[in-house]
């Protein structure tokens, strides 16, 4: 698909502003004959075509969007997604866009209340959440819909809730397809041990829940005789990790089989390589870049990747699309899960939102 010219392609060709490029675009004039003719030639070998129709919307409004999601940091899921926010916005560069942002601690519930009842009390056109707790969400989406706030979420869905639209993958079917996954490259009798991240609260995040749920009805529906063993780990005291590891290699006689419901499996990769331990089969969710480097060294056989920044591309661009066309919008929208290995994480590419 050929590459969207944007204003600020045209004004790098052209030598002058963008706020230049702009004035020749919609004929407001205060604009030299020289800068004039330089943007015309760009746009003339660029065969640029206006979208009349934005232009003329973006002149009238401006649309001011929240977005709340678990922190970022740099290489993790949700910077992709946020990442792919951010390509979204590229594409409405003529709307006159304020975006704000406010992320929380996904491992503390209390930081989560914290940020949505502060959420609550702005004015806006619309909403992107990221949801990780149920019961914190659907309160916030239950003010939103009084005010006839728009929201749409990724990530997951939360029931009992009127989103705009979603954009996840299916995380029942996520967690029996690790189940399916991992239990054919163990043998029977092996241990599984289920790594669930700690969390201030003590409450499950959404997608955890809904994993473990398609990872335990897969077990049984195929009789599978292997024990499933819940170890916790920490992602904000990762000190306390090397007792739950710990504890867990000295009950076992054989190495046990290893899941990671969420992001954080390279946790789990570096203890194993710290302390030499050598032939545990495991399976971890998301192509983080630590993630992706353990898979690399062979310490992770499996990472199951879900798309985040399409996720996020389309999360903004749905919206956009709906506050200025009021476009007709698919509610459920369901990404791809891959399946990454060794041999095949080299083909995968950073976000490139002119495939989409």
């Amino acid at each position: 698909m050929q590459k969207k010219v944007r204003i600020i392609d045209i004004a790098k060709m052209a030598g002058v502003s963008k706020g230049t490029v702009d004035r020749v675009l919609h004929n407001r004039g205060n604009v030299s004959e020289k800068a004039r003719t330089a943007i015309n030639r760009v746009l003339d070998e660029v065969n640029y075509k206006p979208n009349i129709h934005v232009s003329a919307i973006s002149l009238k409004r401006s649309y001011k969007i929240v977005v709340t999601t678990p922190e970022v940091s740099p290489g993790a899921y949700w910077e992709s997604i946020h990442n792919g926010i951010h390509h979204a916005l590229e594409e409405y560069e003529n709307i006159k866009i304020e975006l704000l942002v406010f992320t929380y601690n996904q491992y503390d519930i209390f930081s989560c209340r914290q940020i949505f009842e502060k959420i609550a009390s702005l004015k806006m056109d619309a909403l992107i959440i990221g949801p990780t707790f149920a019961e914190e969400t659907i309160n916030l989406c239950k003010k939103m819909d009084d005010r006839d706030v728009p929201y749409i979420f990724v990530d997951s869905n939360i029931e009992s809730t009127m989103p705009l639209a979603f954009l996840s993958a299916d995380h029942y079917v996520c967690g029996y397809m690790i189940a399916k996954l991992i239990t054919s490259i163990i043998r029977p009798e092996t241990n599984i041990a289920i790594f669930q991240a700690v969390r201030r609260g003590d409450i499950s995040s959404n997608t955890t829940i809904l994993r473990k749920k398609g990872f335990t009805d897969y077990l049984e529906k195929n009789k599978c005789t292997n024990l499933v063993l819940s170890i916790p780990f920490s992602v904000t005291e990762p000190e306390s990790n090397e007792m739950y590891l710990s504890r867990l290699f000295r009950s076992q006689k054989e190495v046990p089989a290893i899941v990671v419901l969420n992001s954080r499996g390279n946790f789990i990769a570096d203890y194993l390589e710290a302390n030499h331990i050598e032939g545990v089969k495991m399976i971890c969710m998301d192509l983080t870049s630590a993630n992706i480097e353990a898979l690399k060294k062979g310490q992770i056989d499996y990472l199951i990747g879900q798309e985040p920044e399409y996720q996020g591309f389309f999360a903004m661009k749905t919206m956009l699309e709906y506050l200025i066309f009021k476009k007709k919008i698919t509610k459920e929208n369901y990404v791809q899960l891959d399946i990454i290995t060794q041999e095949n994480i080299d083909f995968y590419k950073r976000f490139n939102n002119t495939v989409y």
